[in-house]
């Protein structure tokens, strides 16, 4: 019973459904397996080594997604400091990259605010890139639709106030992927892809589409976009079960086959990391191969 109402609910998601109202949202079912992961009282943080290609040359460095629940404030868009009845629950990935190019150094970060239990489950993304040349910030809430804002030191890039329609992101799939991987929607989608490389790149701030594609075999799955205009692909592998860990991802791009961003999984933990801040808690940075 409950694996036919994924199928047809998965159905009835399918982004390559012309009736399709991105808007819409309908409640999931948490399992018992989920919330005994989940509602531990602990973050799950994943270290990975990282090779990301920038201006024409691969870099090392590293990569953390540390993943989290905690109370959210629907209409501020915030984290609630209390759990309330006007609060929802939600899962928050903060993805963070660091590397080096020549002297100087790159530090990203996204954070992306996804509902549990939901089928739409985004409510928020916001990235920040820093570098010695100067740093950006993209913020988006999705209320009605889309609603982004754009600050960047480059020319043209500046102070931008965006309103898209309710579409899908990139940023909210990292997320599907632990939380609902059976509903990974799959074929063309129209797609705002993520800020990280929207501003690397220096490309248009708009919706794009995309081709996905979820391979699976007996203990690995891959989900993949390729965007045709972008001459991109990006490629994420996960555990085939629960809690579907992120093993590790590429980004290709199309033209230039040899300047491939990769990231491979080093470590996992399950730690408080908040209460982590005194001195001597440096040692839990070795546990991750941080150090």
């Amino acid at each position: 019973m409950k694996k036919s109402f994924l199928f047809l609910l998965a159905i009835s998601l399918s982004c390559t459904n012309p009736k399709l109202n991105p808007s819409t949202s309908s409640s999931l079912p948490l399992s018992s397996e989920f919330k005994s992961y989940w509602f531990d009282g602990t973050a799950e943080i994943s270290s990975y080594a990282l090779e990301q290609s920038r201006y024409g040359a691969p870099r090392e460095g590293r990569a953390v997604l540390i993943y989290v629940t905690e109370d959210f404030l629907p209409d501020k868009q915030v984290k609630a400091n209390q759990k309330s009845e006007s609060t929802q629950t939600i899962l928050k990935l903060n993805r963070t990259k660091n590397f080096l190019t020549g002297i100087y150094p790159y530090s990203i970060m996204t954070s992306i605010f996804s509902r549990l239990g939901q089928s739409r489950p985004l409510v928020k993304t916001t990235t920040s890139i820093q570098e010695w040349c100067g740093q950006a910030y993209l913020q988006l809430n999705r209320r009605e639709g889309l609603e982004v804002k754009s600050h960047s030191y480059f020319e043209g890039e500046a102070d931008q106030n965006l309103q898209f329609k309710d579409a899908l992101t990139e940023e909210e799939l990292w997320v599907w992927i632990r939380t609902q991987p059976d509903l990974l929607p799959q074929g063309t989608l129209e797609l705002l892809p993520s800020f990280e490389f929207i501003r690397l790149k220096h490309k248009p701030l708009q919706l794009y589409q995309a081709e996905a594609v979820l391979e699976q075999n007996d203990t690995l799955h891959t989900y993949s976009l390729t965007y045709a205009e972008l001459q991109r692909k990006l490629s994420i592998s996960f555990t085939k079960e629960a809690p579907h860990t992120i093993l590790g991802w590429t980004e290709e791009d199309l033209k230039n086959p040899n300047q491939t961003t990769r990231a491979q999984i080093k470590k996992t933990v399950k730690l408080p990391y908040w209460k982590l801040n005194k001195l001597g808690d440096e040692q839990f940075r070795d546990s991750l191969g941080l150090d």
